[in-house]
């Protein structure tokens, strides 16, 4: 399973994550000069880089809600993987260098209101918070990853699934 790097994000705190320019360093506290608001429930090192599927993306837009690359918080839009595949523990190599492991399903929180009211359901169900991929809307809201090695990603990089279990 390969795809790529439509867009790296960051921000200070807070959403939208805004495009970076080049290539930037992704490490094991996520993407350099990126920063969570409420670190209680954001960053740290399991979740040290959110990956949506530029996909998702398009079909959330297609429905209406203002939603873009960096909109709701991802670091890294990924296309051309299946979001619906993704699994706890799948490693993923992105560039040359750097490696993820996907690690927790992304809970939607309140940041997302101004999305939409309806943008929650839209991309967690019962069945998502219940550890199911049997529904069309896992990964919607994306996937938290922990950095296993540290490199320079940037839009237009590789992205391939290294295995599939940790």
């Amino acid at each position: 399973m390969n795809g790529f790097v439509k867009q790296v994000s960051r921000s200070p705190g807070g959403l939208p994550k805004l495009p970076v320019a080049g290539p930037v360093m992704l490490n094991p506290e996520g993407i350099e000069r990126d920063w969570q608001r409420n670190r209680k429930y954001h960053g740290g090192p399991d979740k040290a880089v959110l990956m949506v599927s530029a996909e998702v993306l398009d079909r959330l837009a297609s429905l209406g809600y203002p939603v873009y690359p960096g909109a709701i918080g991802e670091n890294l839009t990924v296309s051309g993987l299946d979001a619906a595949n993704w699994r706890s523990g799948q490693r993923y190599r992105i560039g040359s260098d750097a490696v993820v492991e996907l690690t927790t399903l992304r809970t939607p929180c309140d940041n997302l209101l101004p999305y939409g009211q309806t943008l929650h359901r839209e991309i967690y169900d019962a069945r998502c918070h219940a550890g199911n991929p049997d529904t069309p809307r896992w990964a919607g809201g994306g996937f938290y990853a922990r950095v296993i090695r540290g490199g320079l990603v940037a839009a237009g990089s590789p992205v391939e699934l290294l295995s599939d279990l940790a």
